[in-house]
């Protein structure tokens, strides 16, 4: 039973492994072409100025409409520039053209190529909106014009300290036209990737009301990926109580996909938090209690095979600064500036496992100071308090394979009877019977070994979506513990580990089954030749952590007991009384009267042969 419990997990993770594998969404491509991660040259590049080295360029002039009445700039600039805003975590660039975001980069993650992540992707068709850009609805005029404008911005650049810092843009004309963004960052909070953003666009005193577009989202998809994990690609990310119609639903997140958005593509209601993330990385707003609405739409490039998502925000941004959030998905980063905003990270339907287990995988990362480290450490702790179930289950093991024997020739002599026949019950009751005289009970194999696995498959989630593995060295030639092995030295170890665990491990199975468990090692070691290598490592310390363990069980309980079972044949004749053996002389018989004496000795002989009868 233990073996056929580990046999369906085995199959059940190959099925998971193939389906990545078949039906999962592709790799990001390889190549700097497909190289969201690293900042490029937009498509079209501006033509009032050309870019500054280590600036992200100009966005492409958008076409104003017809002229009307011609207008004169009250406040403004004469010329396109770019506006830099730099802390210890992020280096922001703005352009005064439309004052909008066009670059911002994370220079605590590194891509592909070795430089700054690019949250802002410029790989998109040049009609593609950046972020922070402002919409009049149904004022296409106005909206062009705005995005056309030259704003006067505050300061020509910003160097974060530490205390909070704003970049206000303006821009006035003779229509009557006045349009303000204020950018303030909270590096104060120890939140360095959080902007607070207010807008207000006016025409001759008079508010109008003001959509903001964010544009495709979200750069830092990695070009190397693992068939053993999922690589989540951009996608729409909103949590809290949506509109249905006129009723409020219950607070929940969504997780629309960009092959969802032809089905439905907006929602409305008190949102918590909205925008787009990815596997590691998070671009959203807080809109928190204001009402509020999100249209996302999938957005397509030649240059990048996956589908990108925009997003565009209708709520009040005029008065009370909307929280916007543009960084990766670390669980105190998120839980620092939203408590719900940790639900992002989806860790699955055993979040309640993975979070603890997050918990202390940093707090001992805060000792050791490396998280190869920390993940042996972690598992050692797991290992350590799982040990009580592991000796229960390698104690009861050893129980089925004592009696195994017997239980084989309680089944041979019920092989014939078909699943149907009553004698069947019998069998079954002489099985319990034969349990219940040895003290095994076969569920306390399975069991034990079962309340480990939610622990195992949290531990492997938790490794498979921590942001703090991405980039994480551990020691020697692992440089990255979110990526495999380059030598494959840990599956091949770990294969090892694997092969003597099975060895030491007591088995209840047939030859057969046996080599077909001979083959996990084997098949195991392949799959995982291309497994993030802090998962290969976890797995290893695990097996090295079981292999000890079954030493100290066998030694606790001994050498194992073996149970001969006699044959059929065998067991009648001991239960047999032993024939009395009597010499007896040959009797002639002549017609004449026996003697006595032959009469007796007649009588004996008679007595000896009916007790060897019976």
């Amino acid at each position: 039973m233990e073996r056929r419990v580990l046999l369906a997990v085995f199959l059940s993770f190959l099925v998971l492994v193939a389906y990545q594998s078949l039906v999962g969404p592709p790799p990001a491509p390889e190549g700097p072409a497909a190289n969201v991660d690293a900042p490029a040259a937009p498509a079209t590049a501006s033509p009032d100025q050309p870019p500054a080295p280590g600036v992200a360029s100009q966005p492409a002039a958008p076409v104003p409409p017809p002229p009307g009445q011609p207008v004169d700039v009250s406040v403004g600039e004469a010329a396109a520039r770019d506006i830099e805003v730099e802390s210890a975590a992020v280096r922001a660039v703005f352009t005064n053209r439309g004052a909008k975001l066009v670059s911002w980069q994370l220079l605590e993650y590194a891509d592909d190529a070795g430089g700054p992540v690019e949250l802002v992707p410029s790989e998109v068709a040049p009609d593609q909106a950046w972020p922070f850009t402002l919409t009049i609805p149904g004022d296409t005029e106005t909206t062009a014009r705005l995005d056309a404008a030259l704003f006067q911005a505050s300061t020509s650049g910003l160097q974060l300290t530490g205390d909070e810092a704003s970049l206000v843009f303006e821009y006035a004309d003779s229509s009557g036209l006045r349009a303000e963004k204020v950018f303030t960052f909270l590096s104060t909070a120890g939140q360095p990737y959080v902007v607070d953003f207010t807008a207000t666009v006016t025409r001759n005193g008079s508010a109008l009301p003001v959509w903001v577009q964010w544009g495709p989202a979200l750069g830092g998809v990695r070009a190397e990926t693992s068939r053993l994990v999922f690589q989540q690609l951009p996608a729409g990310v909103l949590y809290g109580r949506t509109l249905e119609g006129e009723q409020y639903q219950e607070t929940d997140i969504l997780r629309p996909q960009p092959s969802d958005l032809a089905e439905r593509s907006s929602y409305e209601g008190q949102l918590d938090f909205l925008g787009v993330d990815n596997h590691y990385f998070l671009a959203a707003a807080l809109p928190g209690e204001r009402q509020s609405r999100v249209d996302f739409r999938p957005v397509s490039s030649a240059s990048v095979e996956h589908d990108l998502v925009a997003f565009d925000l209708s709520v009040d941004v005029g008065t009370t600064p909307l929280p916007v959030f543009l960084g990766p998905k670390d669980f105190d980063v998120l839980g620092a500036v939203h408590p719900d905003l940790v639900r992002a990270i989806d860790f699955g339907f055993l979040s309640v496992i993975v979070v603890p287990l997050h918990r202390t995988l940093k707090w001992i990362f805060g000792f050791l100071g490396n998280y190869g480290w920390s993940i042996i450490a972690l598992t050692a702790l797991i290992n350590i308090a799982i040990f009580p179930l592991r000796h229960k289950s390698v104690t009861s093991m050893r129980k089925m394979a004592e009696v195994q024997p017997e239980m084989k020739a309680i089944q041979a002599r019920y092989a014939g009877l078909k699943a149907t026949d009553p004698a069947k019950q019998k069998m079954n009751q002489e099985v319990m019977e034969l349990y219940r005289k040895h003290g095994v009970n076969p569920a306390s194999g399975c069991l034990p070994m079962l309340l480990t696995m939610p622990i195992l498959i949290a531990f492997y989630r938790l490794l498979s979506m921590a942001v703090e593995l991405r980039g994480a060295p551990f020691m020697g030639w692992i440089t990255d513990l979110s990526v495999q092995d380059p030598l494959y030295v840990t599956p091949v170890l770990m294969g090892a580990s694997m092969v003597l665990q099975q060895r030491l491990t007591p088995s209840a199975a047939d030859p057969t089954q046996q080599k077909i468990m001979m083959l996990m090692p084997v098949i195991m070691t392949v799959m995982f030749l291309w497994a993030p290598s802090g998962l290969v490592i976890y797995w290893f310390t695990s097996n090295v952590f079981g292999i000890g363990q079954q030493v100290i069980t066998n030694r606790l309980a001994g050498p194992a007991r073996t149970r001969q079972v006699r044959p059929a044949a065998e067991r009648q004749t001991r239960k047999t009384p032993s024939a009395e053996v009597v010499d007896v002389e040959p009797v002639v018989d002549s017609g004449k009267p026996t003697s006595g004496a032959n009469r007796g000795s007649k009588k004996r002989s008679s007595r000896g042969s009916k007790r060897g009868r019976r």
